[in-house]
C-alpha cells in the first residue's frame, strides 16, 4: 500500500467487522478500505451500526455483481481484486482530494440504501456528479436525461433539472438495467413516466409531465419491444 500510496499512514488493519468498528470508533482514520465480505457480517451492517460516518470509504470486492451496481449509482470508489495499482492510486487521489475539502458523504448513505433495496431498481437512488458536486435522487424521480455536449441534463418529476459533468452514454450503460432506455441519441427516458406513444417515422412518447420526447427511426423498435417487456403486454 504505502509503495505505492505514501500519503497514507495505515493505523490499524482488522480480521473482523466488531475490531474494525471498535478500531474505527476509536482512531478516528480519514481514509477507511472495506472488504465487502468480513467474517460474521459483511461491511454494510458494519457502516450500518456506526453513529457517524465521517471517514472517507474505499471498497474492495472480488464479485458482488449487485452491489459493484449499487457502487455504480452512488459514486462510491470501490477496487476488484486482484487490485490494480493505478486505479488503486487513482482511487486514494480522490479520497484524499474529498478529506481536503471536506466533501460531504451522502453518497456512502446513497450505497446503503441501495444495498437494501438491490432487488427493486426502481427504489435505489443515484448519485449525480456536478460542477459544484453532487446530488442524490431517486431513479423514480427521474423523468428522461438530454444529452447537451458531453454533459447530461436530468430532468426531475418535481419540474427541477441538473447538469452532470458526464456524458449521456455513461448513463446510458449505467440506467439501462433499471428502465431506463435510449430513444434517441439525445434522450435516456424513464420507462416508469411513459404514459403514451405517438406513432410516426420515429414517433415520440409523452410522459407523465406532458412533455413530448421524441423517438429515432432508428430506436423505434428497440423502444417498443422494452416497452413489452417493462410493462408485460
Amino acid at each position: 500500500m504505502q509503495l505505492y500510496c505514501p500519503e497514507v499512514k495505515i493505523v490499524a488493519e482488522c480480521e473482523d467487522a466488531d475490531s474494525a468498528k471498535e478500531k474505527i470508533e476509536l482512531l478516528e482514520p480519514q481514509l477507511v478500505f472495506l472488504d465487502i465480505s468480513l467474517p460474521g457480517k459483511s461491511s454494510f451492517d458494519l457502516l450500518s451500526e456506526l453513529d457517524k460516518i465521517n471517514f472517507e470509504i474505499i471498497f474492495v470486492t472480488a464479485h458482488h455483481q449487485y452491489a459493484l451496481q449499487a457502487f455504480r449509482y452512488s459514486a462510491v470508489d470501490y477496487l476488484v481484486k486482484p487490485v490494480d495499482e493505478d486505479i488503486l492510486v487513482g482511487s486514494v487521489k480522490k479520497a484524499v482530494k474529498r478529506i481536503h475539502t471536506a466533501t460531504a458523504n451522502d453518497n456512502i448513505l446513497t450505497l446503503l440504501h441501495n444495498v437494501q433495496n438491490k432487488e427493486v431498481k426502481r427504489e435505489m437512488k443515484l448519485c449525480i456528479p456536478s460542477l459544484n458536486g453532487f446530488r442524490v435522487v431517486e431513479m423514480k424521480d427521474i423523468l428522461y436525461c438530454e444529452a447537451s455536449g458531453s454533459y447530461t441534463n436530468f430532468i426531475l418529476s418535481e419540474n427541477s433539472s441538473i447538469c452532470s459533468a458526464k456524458p449521456i452514454y455513461e448513463y446510458d450503460e449505467l440506467l439501462s438495467g433499471a428502465g431506463f432506455i435510449r430513444i434517441h441519441k439525445s434522450y435516456l427516458v424513464n420507462l416508469l413516466h411513459v404514459k403514451e406513444y405517438v406513432r410516426g417515422e420515429g414517433g415520440s412518447v409523452i410522459l407523465s409531465d406532458n412533455r413530448e420526447v421524441v423517438v429515432s427511426r432508428r430506436k423505434k423498435d428497440y423502444f417498443l419491444s422494452r416497452m413489452k417487456e417493462f410493462y408485460k403486454f
